[in-house]
């Protein structure tokens, strides 16, 4: 696909070299656009020799192709790294003072901005109603990441990895892809300004200092969750239980360890939140009781510590009953339930139960039989949503019950069972458009 690399004058333009190399090793066709401040850090040999094109800088080069019209209409993603403080102003205010200002003017396909700048600048409320503008028009502008800045300044206003910016942009050209190169794909920004919450990983409760119960969740279907809402103009808060991926682009990450930590910070961000979905992993049961020390091996094979279970709180519950109860949270509560099936029934009997009882708008179901799913990059999940009337004991051995419908199947890389919760997501925040949740 077309795909214009926008580079603004910052000392992060090299890492776009990298962002580059990923773009056109996928196989996209990819023209880039430097600023002039942008060719004082990086030349225009590195960029036509990465790209295998010619660069244009400026509105004056190549007149006869109407450059300032033509690499906007012709571009099926536009992304933009760095983005300054200056461009984000520019774009904001519609200004066509270079070929970069006018190509993002003439573009009729998703954008993608990659703020980097320092502090002080990123933070400044001019800055700041720049990238709310920008978003409200339907641009994704991720937020910048925290570290080290020019000099020896630390702060938010790093430039994201470039691994991180390409993965939010292959959503975006994904969902341009499956919609048949329209400018409002499957992963249009049909979440700009909406805040989500997504819970990620597997929680690990400690038996002493250095054992601990757990699971064998990655947190890579959370992870992906996360992206392709940050791809659909979300603000996301991602709420990461022992997972050792790499930070997604534009997205808070609050990092816990146990099922309580997860807790305390899910029902914290669900209050400003739109929508809540348990992606994560949350261990049933803890140790009653944390040796503080290494519980040690003896030689008596009858000598092994019996270890007593207490139940950790349900957290999908909790923030189905505080939405009940009126109090601010979430108008979408998406659940997860990994299955497997039994002499009781099957993966879906039990997942039916498990919606009714939870109480939760959407419930994302994985057959995890013989470990399937954990781990790796493709899986399969039903979709079920809640029959009406289908609450409280009656409701749960009805749902359990119920053979009529079958519930939609999404196979795939876990990157489409995203798009395709939230998908489901964005259609129900649309059904109840007139009540929008408490604050």
């Amino acid at each position: 696909m077309n795909v214009v690399l926008g580079v603004s004058g910052g000392i992060a333009a090299y890492k776009a070299c990298a962002l580059l190399r990923l773009l056109t090793e996928s196989g996209h066709d990819v023209r880039v656009v430097p600023t002039a401040a942008a060719l004082r850090f990086v030349g225009e040999a590195t960029w036509a020799a990465l790209s295998g094109h010619p660069v244009t800088t400026d509105v004056w080069g190549d007149v006869h192709e109407v450059p300032h019209v033509r690499l906007g209409q012709a571009a099926d993603l536009v992304v933009v790294a760095p983005a300054t403080a200056d461009l984000l102003a520019r774009a904001a205010h519609g200004r066509a003072d270079d070929l970069l200002a006018a190509t993002l003017l003439t573009a009729r396909c998703p954008v993608l901005l990659a703020p980097a700048m320092h502090t002080e600048m990123w933070q400044h409320p001019a800055t700041q109603d720049n990238v709310a503008t920008l978003r409200r028009r339907g641009v994704v502008v991720l937020d910048p990441a925290s570290g080290r800045l020019t000099g020896a300044d630390t702060g938010p206003g790093r430039l994201p990895e470039p691994e991180a910016i390409f993965a939010v942009a292959r959503r975006l050209l994904a969902g341009r892809s499956s919609a048949g190169g329209s400018s409002a794909g499957r992963s249009g920004a049909d979440l700009v300004d909406r805040h989500v919450v997504v819970s990620a990983g597997g929680t690990r409760e400690p038996l002493d200092p250095v054992r601990y119960l757990g699971n064998r969740s990655s947190g890579l279907q959370g992870y992906a969750l996360a992206t392709a809402a940050v791809a659909r103009g979300a603000k996301v808060t991602l709420v990461a239980a022992n997972v050792s991926l790499p930070d997604p682009a534009g997205v808070d990450v609050v990092r816990v360890g146990t099922a309580l930590e997860l807790r305390e910070q899910v029902l914290a961000a669900a209050t400003s939140a739109d929508v809540v979905v348990m992606a994560a992993a949350v261990a049933d049961f803890r140790p009653g009781t944390a040796a503080e020390h290494k519980i040690k091996k003896s030689d008596d094979d009858e000598d092994a510590p019996v270890v007593r279970l207490v139940r950790n709180p349900d957290v999908l519950a909790e923030v189905v009953s505080r939405r009940a109860a009126g109090l601010p949270g979430a108008t979408v509560i998406v659940g997860f339930a990994a299955e497997t099936g039994d002499d009781a029934g099957d993966v879906l009997h039990h997942a039916r139960a498990k919606l009714a009882r939870k109480g939760c708008d959407l419930l994302v179901v994985n057959d995890v039989s013989g470990g399937k799913v954990f781990g790796r990059s493709r899986t399969a999940v039903a979709l079920l949503e809640p029959a009406a009337g289908a609450a409280g004991a009656a409701g749960v051995a009805a749902a359990a019950e119920d053979p009529v419908v079958d519930p939609p199947v999404v196979a795939g890389d876990k990157e489409d069972v995203a798009d395709a919760v939230w998908d489901a997501v964005a259609r129900l925040l649309r059904s109840r458009a007139g009540t929008p949740p408490a604050r």
